[in-house]
Order: C-alpha cells, then sequence, then structure tokens
C-alpha cells in the first residue's frame, strides 16, 4: 500500500518556485535528519509557482519502520494541493463512528485538506493528506497556462499509471507458468503462487480505492483498471447473469441450512468449542488466545509499551499468525468442506511465516530487555510450540495428498 506519513510529520515544506521541479524537506517524529525530495513536475494551481511550509498541529506519532522510508526521495509528482475538499467530522472519530453504527448521521462539514502526493523510486506511491496542518502559502512567482495545467494533470495521471503498471507487472509475473485448476492437480507450490497472485490484485485493489475513494465514477475507474470491464455479448451476458442467479441461491440455501454437526470423535483434533460457543481448530484457537493473553499482558505494563517497534512487530505478527491460521483451519473445525491437502499446506506456509517474523521480532525485545524476562521466556516456549504444531499439521496434510 501507499506510504501514508501525515500522522508522523511534524512540519515540512513544499518548493515548487523552478518550473518543473519540486524540492522540498519534511520533518518526521522519530527521525534526525528530514526527507528531502526532488522531484519532476508542477503542483495544482493552488501551489505552483509557490513556497508552502506547513505545521502539524497534532502530536505526530512515530513511524511503525522509519527506515523503510529513503531519506532522498526522488522521482516524480502526482497531485500537489493544498485545496482538495473532504468531509471532517464534528465530533471525534470514536463518536462519530459510533453514531454511525445506531444508523445516525454524525454532524460534518466540508475542509480544505492538504493532499501531497508522489511517486519515489525507492518507496513507490508516497502520501501525506490532512487537514490538521497550519499552512503558508508564498505568493506565486509564476503562474500556469491552461496547457500547462493540463500537461501537469496528464503527467500525474501518467505517473499513477506506471505506478499501476508495476503493480499489474507482480500480477503477471505470478501468473506466468500457472497450471490450468481445470485440467491439471495442483500442489502445494501451485496453491502459493495463486495466493501470491492474489495478494498483488489485492495491492493493486488497495491502491486504486485508496486514490480514486469508492463514488460510482471512482467504481468505474478501478474497474477498468483491474480489468473487470470487459464487451460480453448476448450469450455471455446470458451465462453470466445464470451465474449469479445460482450463486444467489446457494449463497441464501447455505444461509437457512443449520450448523453442521462436528464429529464428536474428531473434538480436540479437529475442533473445539470456544467460550463463546463457536467452532475453531485448536491450534487457532490456542494461536489466538495466547497471543490475546500476552498483548494484554502488555497492555498492563503501561500502553507506551505498545510503542515500541519490536514489541509492536513481535504482538503483530502473532496475532497474524491465528488470523492466517484460522483462513486454513477453521473450514476443517466447522466440517463445511473436505479440505484440499495441498492449498491447506501452501495456507499454513503463509501462517508460520509470519510467526517467524514474530520469534524474530521477540529476540529483538529480548536483545533490548523491553519486556520482563518472565513474558519473553513464556511467549519465545509457545511460539515454538505453535511452530512445532504447524510444522506437524504441515506433515500430516502431505501425507494425505
Amino acid at each position: 500500500m501507499a506510504f501514508r506519513i501525515h500522522e508522523s510529520v511534524l512540519r515540512g515544506e513544499i518548493d515548487n518556485r523552478v518550473k518543473g521541479v519540486v524540492r522540498g524537506k519534511i520533518w518526521i517524529a522519530g527521525r534526525a535528519q528530514p526527507v528531502a525530495l526532488e522531484l519532476q513536475g508542477n503542483a495544482h494551481p493552488d501551489l505552483a509557482g509557490c513556497l508552502l511550509t506547513f505545521k502539524n498541529r497534532l502530536k505526530a506519532e512515530p513511524m511503525h519502520r522509519p527506515e523503510d522510508l529513503a531519506t532522498e526521495q526522488r522521482g516524480t509528482i502526482g497531485d500537489l494541493t493544498a485545496s482538495r475538499k473532504v468531509r471532517v467530522f464534528d465530533v471525534p472519530l470514536d463518536e462519530a463512528l459510533a453514531m454511525i453504527r445506531r444508523k445516525q448521521k454524525p454532524p460534518e462539514h466540508m475542509a480544505n485538506c492538504l493532499y501531497l502526493e508522489w511517486f519515489s523510486e525507492r518507496n513507490g506511491r508516497v502520501v501525506i493528506e490532512s487537514t490538521n496542518y497550519d499552512l503558508t502559502i508564498s505568493a506565486p512567482e509564476w503562474r500556469l497556462t491552461p496547457a500547462e495545467d493540463a500537461q501537469r494533470a496528464q503527467d500525474a495521471a501518467a505517473g499513477m499509471a506506471g505506478f499501476m503498471g508495476r503493480l499489474t507487472e507482480a500480477i503477471e509475473e505470478q501468473q506466468r507458468g500457472q497450471k490450468d485448476p481445470e485440467t491439471e492437480v495442483w500442489d502445494e507450490h501451485d496453491y502459493e503462487k495463486f495466493l501470491k497472485e492474489s495478494d498483488a490484485r489485492t495491492t493493486k485493489y488497495g491502491e486504486l480505492l485508496d486514490k480514486y475513494g469508492d463514488s460510482d465514477e471512482a467504481e468505474e475507474k478501478i474497474a477498468k483498471e483491474m480489468g473487470w470491464h470487459k464487451e460480453l455479448s448476448p450469450e455471455e451476458e446470458a451465462k453470466r447473469r445464470e451465474w449469479i442467479e445460482e450463486m444467489n441461491a446457494a449463497a441464501e440455501a447455505a444461509l437457512n441450512e443449520p450448523e453442521p454437526e462436528p464429529d464428536p470423535a474428531r473434538e480436540g483434533i479437529d475442533w473445539v468449542r470456544t467460550k463463546d460457543g463457536d467452532l475453531a481448530h485448536p491450534l487457532q484457537h490456542r494461536c489466538f488466545e495466547n497471543a490475546m493473553k500476552t498483548w494484554h499482558a502488555i497492555q498492563k505494563l503501561g500502553e507506551a509499551k505498545f510503542e515500541d517497534e519490536d514489541v509492536g512487530e513481535f504482538i503483530f505478527q502473532w496475532q497474524t499468525t491465528g488470523a492466517k491460521l484460522a483462513g486454513a483451519l477453521n473450514g476443517i473445525a466447522q466440517d463445511r468442506h473436505p479440505p484440499d491437502a495441498a492449498f491447506t499446506v501452501a495456507c499454513l506456509k503463509r501462517a508460520l511465516n509470519h510467526l517467524h517474523q514474530s520469534q524474530a521480532g521477540l529476540e529483538q525485545v529480548a536483545k533490548r530487555e523491553a519486556l520482563p524476562a518472565k513474558l519473553v521466556a513464556e511467549s519465545r516456549a509457545e511460539l515454538f510450540a505453535l511452530r512445532e504444531g504447524i510444522l506437524k499439521l504441515m506433515d500430516e496434510f502431505r501425507e494425505r495428498r
């Protein structure tokens, strides 16, 4: 996804007083040196020819991984403007969300938003978007002509297109050499490739949604970029509608069906009942419960502990492991369908990757003594036990093929 850094910005300056070049500096919380910008292109007419300085009125939050953002940002600009119109809630965000859940409309107003977007050689798309900055804009030293403004818009669109092109290449890379699932048997490596392709598609869709929003016009743009627009023949359109009707009917039937009862002989092996009465796979349930137990233990030490990058990475990756295990195993626990052994192994590999990242984060925590030794030791033992459980399941599913 795009680097969205507005919450971590202390202050900055954007200088477009030289036509065709945007230079600037942005000071980030927790970094000694500012990020330097050297970008080709021009800002929107409201900033073209001007020097913009800005300061965050809110407390800046340090970036989770500040080293990932290159100190020198070279590339091309996308949209740079201080007058994008956005809706802003008149009440705190948590209160606004609570009102929305109650099907109430929170009070809001339209406001000018600073929107700075560029395409970096090192970091791809980087965005600063906020209504919480104090801005100072100098008088313009030159202005865009209508023709230059049209060219600016084309250049910004070209930057986004180039960025999307790289994401499309990532999808196509995973498609190369894929077997036909209709005629060939897939193994775990085929499913891994398929899952990576799905990740690449999700990344591309997320970037498009982030850029264009969810309006009707945006849906058209996103569908075109994703390749979902296709002229269908009358026969193809009829088949499409028939398929949609079949899927809707199947979904409705599934909603009306009672939950299947799990095999009593497989209790503790394929399924357990959670305290809420739901079905879960024992390994997934153990991972989730112990991740939450550890999270609460860290919380008792003070919320500031979560600001530690290594602590945050350790617990986040542990929780993500639980989510990946749910995707791989809870269908088995709920006895909804016989699992494809190769697909399950591929999913378990992804869970194992996140668990390894959690272990790496924990070792950094231990090295710096950022958490009590007892908590570190207990967490280390649990993560190793989960790792052994995942590897054992992978072997079992491999034997089923």
